[in-house]
């Protein structure tokens, strides 16, 4: 297994913003390798380059330099449209807000990556209602998003995520709008797909007790990384 590629392996990336008197390094020669299978969360103050680094992983934005390989792949060297067909069938996404349609059921939200993906309606619809029952939202396929609690559209997301059946899930502060009750039904529901499915999920996010749900901690300061630490949950899977 070790001698596989990892997933994603950074190596001297930098992204800058601006120039002369404006520039901005938001990433400042990261090095980073993650292996298949692994929960990582990246943590750091405002302005550490912690999004930054989630953005160039989900291939939302291009590094100014240095090398980003994606299981043995350069990403660097694919065009604009590979990048997107990348996305398109190997991450998925989970943000802070959900983002999800208003108008559209639980069911129709969960559908419509797939739509982009040009799967016939009958495999869209299937493979939405499986993830939704993963997710343990089954019986809530037909409701809009304005009759779902907090936690259950953020479900629905996930779910969104999980239907196109990705190698990677990419969540940016996934219970920054939830309760605690809610978060920690979030992080453990996290956990337990990671565990059945083997999924990568890489996770920003600035709550401790959050973060304490990966396996490693990516701690940036200033566009680099000041530690990279297993967490006592990364530990005991180590052993």
């Amino acid at each position: 297994m070790q001698d596989s590629p990892p997933l994603i392996a950074l190596q001297g990336i930098t992204r800058v913003y601006g120039q002369d008197e404006t520039e901005v390094r938001a990433l400042d020669g990261v090095d980073l390798t993650i292996r298949a299978g692994e929960f990582v969360a990246i943590m750091g103050p405002s302005g550490s380059g912690k999004s930054t680094a989630l953005n160039v992983i989900g291939c939302l934005d291009p590094p100014t330099s240095g090398r980003y390989l994606f299981n043995g792949v350069d990403v660097a060297g694919l065009d604009r449209d590979q990048r997107a067909l990348l996305r398109r069938h190997y991450l998925g996404f989970v943000f802070q807000g959900f983002n999800l349609l208003p108008r559209a059921t639980a069911l129709e939200n969960v559908e419509l990556p797939l739509i982009y993906k040009g799967l016939p309606r009958a495999e869209r619809h299937a493979r939405a209602m499986r993830a939704l029952d993963q997710v343990g939202l089954s019986g809530r396929s037909h409701h809009d998003p304005s009759e779902l609690s907090g936690g259950q559209q953020q479900r629905v997301a996930i779910a969104r995520a999980l239907a196109g059946a990705p190698d990677l899930i990419l969540a940016d502060e996934p219970t920054g709008n939830l309760d605690t009750h809610r978060s920690v039904e979030i992080m453990e529901l996290l956990g337990q797909l990671r565990a059945r499915g083997g999924l990568t999920i890489v996770m920003v996010t600035h709550e401790d007790d959050m973060a304490a749900y990966a396996d490693r901690i990516i701690w940036m300061v200033d566009g680099r990384i000041a530690r990279d630490t297993p967490t006592a949950r990364g530990k005991s899977h180590a052993v």
